[in-house]
């Protein structure tokens, strides 16, 4: 099965669309500053494993999805 990698940026935005989170909210679940995930959002950074592993365990949602993984 092929995989098709997508930008950290483009899966946040679609996650915030899809759950109709804004960025204060989900900083605020995952414990960063709603200016680090602006940043992330604009591709200036992505997050570390910290951060990612509390994506992972807030929402419930495998890893793979917030790194852009998807199956073809």
């Amino acid at each position: 099965m092929s995989k098709k990698e997508l930008e950290f940026k483009d899966v946040l935005k679609e996650f915030l669309k899809e759950y109709s989170l804004t960025q204060t909210a989900f900083a605020s679940t995952i414990g960063v500053k709603q200016s680090q995930v602006s940043e992330w959002l604009k591709g200036k950074s992505k997050p570390g494993y910290d951060s990612l592993r509390s994506m992972v365990i807030a929402f419930g949602i495998p890893a793979e999805v917030f790194l852009g993984l998807e199956s073809d």
